[in-house]
């Protein structure tokens, strides 16, 4: 019987599209350098959100969080958000009439994958616009899109309990 070796799907992934960027890494999410990446003199905001691994769930003591992604497909994932993002904030108030232009300048969007210990960021969503509303707006949606949709899975480990034991999480919206 041959063994089929097969490639690990969760593997760094990088992409940018002019609307943005997707990032999925193994390594510590630098939220400086992230936030300085949609940085643009047109910016009046820059709205950030940073998910960190918290300490409890339910009673438990949560110990880690693990992260495993189809990379491919979620980096796609993320980058199609980004561009619904910037359709979605086409038009500010602060345009004049008839004039059709993104409110949103850039946005990122950086998730970890593999082991995330408490109070570690695994996911950093930065957007920046000339106008604070719409960067808000957009880092909510770019970031209930992400957790509804991208191909990421978390596994949470508890304090007391077998590796074996520990719960996958669904995707969902809180």
């Amino acid at each position: 019987m041959s063994t089929v070796s097969w490639p690990n799907a969760s593997t760094e992934a990088k992409e940018e599209i002019t609307e943005g960027v997707a990032v999925l890494t193994y390594e510590e999410l630098d939220t400086e350098k992230i936030m300085a990446s949609v940085a643009d003199d047109r910016a009046g905001a820059t709205a950030v959100f940073i998910g960190t691994t918290r300490n409890s769930f339910e009673g438990k003591v949560v110990t880690r969080l693990d992260y495993q992604a189809y990379s491919k497909l979620a980096i796609n994932t993320i980058l199609n958000i980004i561009r619904t993002a910037h359709k979605q904030h086409s038009r500010s108030q602060h345009h004049a009439e008839g004039q059709i232009a993104s409110s949103l300048i850039k946005c990122a969007v950086h998730h970890r994958l593999g082991t995330v210990p408490v109070g570690k960021p695994s996911i950093v969503i930065a957007v920046s616009s000339p106008h604070r509303k719409e960067s808000f707006q957009a880092c909510e949606f770019i970031l209930e899109e992400v957790k509804m949709k991208a191909q990421i899975w978390k596994r949470e480990f508890y304090e007391g309990e077998r590796e074996d034991e520990a719960k996958w999480k669904a995707n969902v919206t809180t």
